[in-house]
């Protein structure tokens, strides 16, 4: 998939979902968790907390194993068949090396199919919590550290150039290929200054035209609410994306921006609607192109330790949830953005949260409930692909 930025497209929308990959066994949490553990585990134990949560949800392909290839090639082309053009993977490098790349690696890549769906990465360079499930008397136990030394960078950035971006499904924007990063603050930490932070990039922008591309598309994730234990929000976001060189700026969930006030639902309309309102304000506000974000719901309670009182006050994942967010509210919020969508002169690219965030409440994926109906809506609004 390939879009050039300065193209007029009336008629052609983009269209993005973020997949989150930890439906596969991998040491790391096997380590943590035990033999053949995946967060699949947490979807089946999930319960009601309170009058009117609706929980477990069910897949309607079952526990599948999303790093066989078999396995991802149902994925690919029902995503396709939907609407979805790409998945960008949440995408995990440690100092001491990957986690959760089989996903990616085996399952994506050895889909005989994967030329229906691009893929790329967003860097999740947070903290690793312990939160699979968590107990609110150890909550924020870090695992592993977003931090990187320079040397662990220079592998990832040599890793992503030679494995991913030379992959013939890579996505890009203006033969660019598209590498997003989720934590800023993360990232200048790593190098301990803002101009230290521009050379590495810029580093990686030359490794990048010297395989053979004519530049890097980098694309920052940007928010206002922090979520997960540890995230920092930039105190002047549009100076520091300039300094850095990013080349767009994006959103990866709704309540990065919107606070769930209303215990312990909040609705998805009124989340929708504060949503929207940010879009305006920053639609002018970056000097870069911002692809927005549609968000299909948030309840992270499977997060937790299900015999635990239900206490939103003590922060994440014991946050309030998202409401009333029906395959009819969600085709809304896709109308709305593509209405917005049409009187935009660049290209009309936005994201989707998200194909399996299934712990947190926001997938695409079908259950048992509403099966297709999250992707008939996509489909419905912007065609199938």
């Amino acid at each position: 998939m390939n879009m050039k930025e300065d193209e007029k497209m009336s008629k052609e929308y983009i269209v993005g979902s973020y997949y989150f990959p930890n439906y596969h066994v991998d040491p790391r949490n096997e380590e943590v968790h035990g033999h053949g553990w995946s967060e699949w585990e947490l979807v089946k134990a999930a319960k009601p907390r309170f009058n009117g949560h609706f929980q477990p949800k069910v897949p309607l392909w079952g526990y599948v194993d999303e790093s066989d290839p078999a396995v991802m090639e149902n994925k690919i082309d029902t995503a396709a068949d939907y609407g979805i053009d790409y998945w960008i993977f949440d995408w995990y490098w440690y100092d001491d090396g990957p986690f959760l790349e089989r996903c990616l690696e085996k399952g994506y890549m050895g889909a005989k199919n994967n030329e229906r769906v691009k893929f790329c990465c967003m860097w999740a360079n947070h903290d690793w919590q312990n939160i699979h499930p968590v107990k609110m008397r150890d909550m924020h136990e870090t695992l592993y550290h977003g931090k990187v030394s320079l040397k662990t960078y220079e592998t990832i950035t040599d890793h992503v150039v030679e494995k991913y971006f030379k992959h013939p499904s890579h996505f890009t924007i203006d033969d660019c290929p598209y590498f997003s990063i989720y934590e800023l603050g993360t990232l200048v930490e790593s190098f301990g200054s803002v101009d230290a932070t521009r050379r590495a990039l810029d580093r990686f922008r030359s490794k990048t035209k010297a395989s053979g591309f004519k530049d890097l598309h980098l694309n920052a994730v940007v928010w206002g609410r922090p979520i997960l234990p540890g995230e920092s929000t930039p105190s002047d976001p549009v100076q520091l994306l300039k300094d850095l060189g990013f080349d767009s700026v994006t959103s990866y969930v709704w309540i990065h921006h919107v606070h769930l006030s209303q215990s312990p639902i909040t609705d998805y309309g009124y989340v929708m609607d504060k949503y929207f309102d940010y879009w305006n304000e920053v639609e002018t506000k970056f000097n870069i192109p911002y692809y927005p974000n549609v968000t299909m719901g948030w309840d992270s309670s499977p997060r937790t330790i299900q015999s635990d009182i239900w206490d939103p006050s003590v922060g994440y994942p014991y946050t309030n949830l998202m409401g009333n967010n029906t395959p009819k509210a969600f085709k809304e919020a896709l109308e709305v953005t593509k209405a917005k969508l049409d009187n935009r002169k660049v290209a009309k690219i936005f994201n989707i949260n998200c194909w399996n965030e299934w712990t947190e409440g926001s997938y695409l994926e079908p259950d048992t409930v509403n099966r297709m109906a999250y992707l008939e809506a996509i489909r419905d609004v912007f065609g199938k692909r």
